[in-house]
């Protein structure tokens, strides 16, 4: 196991250390001064990701490694504009072999065998026997409750971890079952059967063997069609699954991300629809608020301000942290 993780930086600030990563994006750029380029690389490790720069012999070095590849560094870590950065001086490619993926694969800090019984718990609560049998048809086949277990919700977005899917989609049934119970109109397991099978494609859409990337599949299909395709696939084997059942599950799996700006080839058109897109947008937008307002690293404090928040396209101000820090004045 490697001794310097990306959320140590702040410990090593200006300090040189050598350890390996994941390349997550590389590109040569024009510098500013006009002599000539310098490299610019996203690195990784399971504790998070860092930007990085080469400024001395970018093109020989961009040369050594290509994105996706594992890497050793030698580097200075440096700060700018408020973030730390890497200010690389040796990088070369490394084989699989010579890494341990355990520093590398960031994973859920909650218990993957208790989260799945817990989604298994909440199938066998389902008072509608169709829509349970399709359910277990889904969690009883193993292929796709290994993929399920293991898969993040997003590459970059929320959950963005091994297991991440299963704990969304966990948490997110929660929030079903109180919404459920404030409005009467909704359905309740035809809500739920959204929330658990709404993300099913993205068991075959990401891979998570080396870093989360799309597969073939992912990027010339989506997970909204491979889960529309699984859907179609599971009802076959049930005998007498009624049709307007398969409407209204495959509408809900159609229309969750609630817009075709984002995706959503059909808007939300049934109760149920509106309510799992709108519960499944707030519970993926809070957790990565959650995330940016942690400390940087152990012993520091959280920060005030962030200057931009990816899933929300906007800076964010942490409240606890700025209460917290006003009433020291």
């Amino acid at each position: 196991m490697k001794d310097f993780f990306l959320a140590d930086a702040a410990k090593h600030r200006g300090r040189n250390v050598r350890s390996h990563f994941l390349v997550a994006a590389k590109q040569l750029r024009d510098r500013n001064d006009g002599n000539g380029k310098y490299l610019s690389i996203t690195l990784s490790d399971r504790t998070g990701r860092l930007d990085g720069r080469v400024w001395d012999n970018a093109e020989m070095w961009a040369a050594k490694f290509e994105p996706n590849d594992f890497v050793d560094v030698r580097a200075c870590v440096d700060e700018f504009n408020g973030k730390f950065q890497l200010r690389v001086l040796e990088i070369q490619r490394l084989e699989p072999g010579q890494i341990d993926l355990g520093d590398f694969q960031r994973k859920t800090t909650r218990d993957i065998d208790a989260l799945w019984n817990q989604l298994r718990a909440s199938a066998e609560s389902f008072t509608d026997p169709d829509l349970k049998r399709l359910v277990f048809a889904f969690l009883d086949d193993p292929e796709i409750a290994g993929r399920y277990q293991a898969a993040p919700a997003a590459k970059f977005m929320h959950h963005a971890w091994i297991g991440g899917l299963l704990e969304h989609v966990v948490d997110l049934l929660e929030f079903c079952d109180l919404a459920a119970g404030h409005f009467p109109l909704i359905h309740r397991d035809l809500l739920r059967t959204g929330a658990i099978l709404h993300d099913i494609g993205k068991i075959y859409e990401l891979s998570w063997e080396r870093g989360f990337e799309y597969t073939l599949e992912g990027q010339l299909i989506g997970h909204i069609s491979i889960a529309t395709r699984l859907l179609d696939e599971k009802i076959k084997t049930l005998p007498d699954f009624p049709r307007h059942l398969h409407t209204l599950v495959e509408h809900m799996v159609l229309s969750h991300h609630g817009s075709l700006e984002f995706g959503s080839p059909k808007l939300p058109m049934i109760p149920e629809a509106v309510l799992l897109h709108y519960l499944d947008d707030a519970e993926a937008k809070m957790l990565a608020i959650q995330e940016v307002c942690q400390p940087l690293s152990e012993g520091a404090a959280a920060p005030v301000y962030i200057d931009r928040v990816r899933a929300l396209e906007r800076p964010l101000v942490n409240t606890r942290q700025y209460l917290a820090e006003a009433r020291k004045e």
